[in-house]
């Protein structure tokens, strides 16, 4: 198969992370250097973009100016929550093909891989040669095949260091502190909030994932253990938690809200925070007890991005167009972990990443489902880097006088 001569595309779709710039920038320098593209263009606002024509040349857009935005979180390509059909992918392909453009590379999630793949299958019924390749990126840490997602690790990072601030805070004024983290179903990002842990007392005491099903009994009790052992308590909760029927515990309380794609809005207003505060003042006599949704903000926080995360984004997105354009090949770019710690970037077909997704493995996670293994740990450990330590105070008490009655 010769080389291919046109256009390349690059876009962006679904929620933005903090290192997803890395990976269309190194795409596009990457493509750049290529004397088989002529041009390469950006789409704004993702697939919806490609098909409004709302495109950029960022042939023209200057190394320096590039790189400045790659080490800037969000979507610099701006993003979409559309969920394209067939219907709707065969206008994506129709756009590329009128613009000439023989390479497409779009950076998202499962659905953005089934996008791909879709495009992918009408190009080659229409025996139009183009070449289809998915980036990698989440924050969930949800896809399929590959070892990790870029934007996981600097997510992760952020959120081990709120429950590090958070714990900081707790113990200097004792109570029960509730966290809600992203995570409909995969609870990684949640997991994740242990990473800071480094005296045998810090929070978060108690971390609840999708993959265990929660019980108001179970909740209660484990908080009351906690609170009476270290006179506090932190939780960690990820906003997809089940009750023991598998349905989203939030569903029951944000108004059957939906989002672009259909799914039920979960911890968008406070509302699963809220209930969890209720069952502990219900079921207890702690009266201190605070909940807190973190969030949008997790996703793109400026100023705390992972080093690992950041180079690994770039290298998926240098990656994709290499397999596109120097091999002709369509697929996923994922990723193998070797030795501790090093990475292989390898190619897999769009159709075993689109649409499913992947959940924690049963070795991350104890025995009692409220807290993460070591195997996690080391997991996640490469991927948020080096944490900044939380100190405390180390002094001897002063002897007690007026309480001897002297």
């Amino acid at each position: 198969m010769s080389e291919l001569q046109g256009k390349a595309l690059v876009a962006q779709g679904g929620g933005p992370t903090a290192v997803i710039n890395q990976s269309f920038v190194g795409a596009v320098l990457e493509a750049r250097k290529s004397p088989h593209v002529s041009h390469v263009y950006g789409a704004l606002h993702g697939v919806n973009g490609i098909i409004n024509e709302n495109f950029i040349d960022l042939t023209e857009a200057t190394t320096h100016n590039l790189e400045a935005v790659a080490q800037t979180p969000s979507s610099g390509l701006l993003s979409t929550r559309d969920k394209p059909d067939i219907e709707y992918c065969k206008k994506i392909f129709g756009i590329c093909k009128l613009h000439g453009i023989r390479y497409f590379m779009y950076c998202g999630g499962n659905d953005s891989a089934d996008t791909c793949r879709i495009v992918n299958e009408e190009a080659n019924k229409a025996g139009y040669e183009l070449r289809v390749i998915h980036i990698p990126k989440t924050i969930d840490n949800d896809l399929l095949v590959t070892d990790h997602c870029p934007g996981f690790g600097s997510a992760a990072r952020y959120v081990a260091q709120a429950f590090a601030g958070v714990n900081l805070d707790n113990r200097a004024l004792p109570g029960v502190y509730l966290g809600i983290v992203m995570g409909r179903h995969a609870g990684f990002l949640t997991a994740a909030s242990c990473m800071a842990r480094k005296y045998s007392d810090d929070g978060p005491h108690l971390i609840y994932l999708p993959e265990r099903p929660l019980s108001k009994e179970q909740f209660v009790s484990d908080i009351e253990r906690v609170y009476k052992e270290q006179g506090r308590c932190i939780v960690a909760v990820s906003e997809g938690v089940v009750d023991s029927d598998g349905k989203a515990i939030a569903e029951q309380f944000t108004g059957g809200e939906r989002d672009a794609h259909g799914n039920v809005q979960l911890s968008g207003t406070g509302a699963l925070g809220d209930l969890l505060s209720s069952w502990v003042k219900d079921g207890t006599d702690i009266s201190r007890v605070r909940a807190d949704t973190l969030g949008y903000i997790q996703r793109s926080f400026l100023g705390c991005v992972s080093e690992t995360d950041a180079r690994e984004a770039r290298e998926v997105g240098e990656k994709a167009a290499q397999y596109a354009i120097w091999h002709n090949q369509d697929g996923s770019v994922a990723m193998r972990r070797v030795g501790d710690y090093a990475i292989e970037y390898f190619l897999t077909p769009l159709e075993t990443v689109a649409r499913n997704s992947r959940e924690m493995a049963d070795e991350f996670i104890n025995e009692a489902g409220n807290d993460v293994t070591d195997a996690f740990r080391n997991y996640v450990r490469p991927l948020v880097g080096a944490l900044p330590v939380a100190e405390r105070i180390s002094a001897p008490a002063v002897p007690k006088i007026a309480s001897k009655g002297n």
